[in-house]
């Protein structure tokens, strides 16, 4: 195990805050083995990237011999969690819950450890809550304790409704702490306020409080909203090697120092370097760009599909070839039908998750079908067995119309 010093400058890397950094210390110079935990609500599919920024932390606390579990609310999914929320959060049935569990699962090892793992479902302990543990849990907080959360302030403030059970979540978030007896507690900087009542929590049960440490939001595709399933700015741990390359080419210069900072687990006077080198214009940022896309991809699909996917890349947009994974939609069509763009973008082929987005792409000029620019949202599909379709610059499909 690495001496404190060491083990506080990786702890501290990429960390938004830490609550609080004399008790962590204090307990590292133990040298006990600390139970580190993160969960994840299991009401999406799948991972996407945003959700390894605290999976790589944890894995780091992995890596310097501390216990980490890895919690599934399966549970608190059925509530739903409120954190920067602005509306009540949909509920989730619950054999959705179990099948997104299963994923989660394996998807959390291609980034964690699986031999030094611990895999804990809340429902185990909230499963066997009778009515008197929840009214006593409730007596724990105040209505003014609670209104003090940011999301929850605004939405009082603004009269848009709270419903009772938003604030349980996080009191049963927090009681997961008191059930596995965490010494640290990873999530994002939304997760501020759930960390900091399973803290207390603890303390309320003469149990040494939890040390908090947030992660930062990693912003999706579009670089303005947190990334998100829901906003359809993401990228999923478990896409295609060639989409995840590409996607991870297709985000802004800007943006994709952000990455590098919450993603790459280069050394950071690498990234410093690199940085320094792209201002002065020694050093082109598509190359350090494509060389990020290359980590990334490599670390969820491996050495071999990453350089296929990087060199796809190149040949499909720099040498303009047709490569073999390119994505093919295949399109229904009645002899003599016409299909509009919009709505083979949006309806037919799923492209565009909706239509003014198809709208705004056509607008910018960034639709084109066989190297021809679609210049109108009244645009007739050419009725051709197979066209090549390009919306933007990084996205291809072969459509295939039957």
């Amino acid at each position: 195990m690495k001496n404190i010093d060491e083990q506080l400058q990786v702890i501290k890397r990429g960390s938004a805050e830490i609550i609080n950094e004399k008790e962590l210390t204090d307990r590292l110079k133990s040298k006990k083995k600390l139970i580190i935990k993160a969960g994840l609500d299991p009401t999406m599919p799948d991972m996407h990237l945003g959700h390894t920024v605290v999976l790589n932390k944890l894995k780091q606390f992995q890596d310097l011999g501390h216990e980490v579990v890895f919690l599934i609310g399966d549970y608190t999914a059925l509530i739903g969690d409120p954190s920067g929320r602005d509306t009540t959060r949909p509920t989730v049935d619950n054999e959705t819950i179990k099948k997104n569990s299963k994923i989660y699962k394996k998807e959390i090892f291609k980034i964690l450890n699986k031999d030094k793992t611990r895999i804990e479902f809340n429902s185990k302990w909230l499963g066997k809550f009778t009515a008197i543990d929840l009214i006593e849990l409730a007596s724990s907080q105040t209505v003014a304790r609670m209104i003090e959360r940011d999301d929850f302030d605004k939405r009082y403030k603004a009269n848009k409704p709270i419903s009772i059970h938003e604030f349980l979540y996080p009191l049963l978030q927090g009681y997961d702490s008191v059930e596995l007896k965490a010494d640290v507690e990873l999530g994002g900087t939304d997760q501020k306020f759930n960390l900091l009542l399973g803290r207390k929590l603890q303390e309320q049960r003469s149990m040494p409080p939890q040390i908090c440490i947030t992660m930062p939001i990693l912003e999706g595709l579009d670089g303005v909203k947190k990334m998100s399933k829901s906003y359809d700015n993401y990228i999923s741990i478990s896409g295609e090697p060639s989409d995840m390359f590409g996607k991870i080419m297709s985000i802004s210069d800007e943006l994709m120092w952000r990455y590098y900072e919450l993603l790459s687990l280069k050394a950071l006077d690498v990234i410093s370097k690199y940085k320094k080198e792209t201002k002065k214009g020694s050093l082109n940022p598509r190359d350090v760009k494509l060389e990020l896309a290359s980590e990334i991809v490599e670390r969820f699909h491996g050495s071999k599909l990453a350089k296929q996917a990087h060199d796809n890349f190149l040949k499909r947009f720099q040498k303009k070839e047709i490569t073999s994974d390119i994505p093919i939609i295949k399109i229904k069509q009645k002899p003599n039908q016409k299909i509009d763009i919009i709505s083979l973008l949006v309806k037919e082929g799923k492209i565009i998750s909706s239509t003014s987005e198809a709208r705004r792409l056509i607008n910018q000029k960034a639709v084109k079908f066989d190297n021809k620019l679609v210049d109108s949202f009244d645009f007739i599909c050419p009725q051709k067995n197979e066209l090549i379709l390009h919306v933007g610059k990084k996205k291809t499909y072969i459509i295939k119309f039957k």
